[in-house]
């Protein structure tokens, strides 16, 4: 999809209105927190980001590998690069997104599989459903490492 579309488009997509507007952040909060499902959530969250994932990172893996597969790749690139964020910042190795990365595309995956859906839910159960799972996968990994 991203190679059929700009930045801009692909943005406007995702939060309705144009790349830079003022409700930009607002409209991305307010429909990933309130997406019907995990897996949409990742649909709408940071919309940049995910059109250079969606690009560089899932299609080309979605081209050699299973889509389950691909998802769990473009996850872990995506924590791999914040670690290598966080790391430059704070001078020393992280290595906790990328497992919490993972640990969430699995979440995607096995929602999706399972048909988790909160279609009929209000907005803030939504939100707290999503920011739950979110949570949850973050706690797997903090206990774990």
């Amino acid at each position: 999809m991203a190679d059929h579309i700009s930045l801009a488009q692909y943005v406007h997509k995702r939060t309705g209105v144009p790349l830079g507007h003022k409700d930009s952040m607002r409209n991305m909060l307010t429909r990933s927190l309130g997406a019907s499902s995990f897996y949409l959530f990742w649909r709408y969250w940071n919309p940049v980001w995910g059109y250079y994932l969606s690009r560089y990172v899932m299609k080309p893996s979605h081209k050699a590998l299973p889509l389950w597969c691909a998802v769990i790749v473009t996850f872990a690139v995506s924590g791999a690069l914040h670690d290598l964020a966080v790391s430059l910042v704070k001078l020393k190795p992280v290595f906790f997104f990328t497992p919490w990365f993972t640990v969430m595309a699995i979440a995607v995956l096995i929602t999706q599989l399972a048909n988790v859906q909160f279609t009929r839910a209000p907005w803030w159960l939504r939100a707290l459903m999503n920011v739950s799972i979110i949570a949850l996968c973050y706690g797997l990994v903090s206990f774990t490492l």
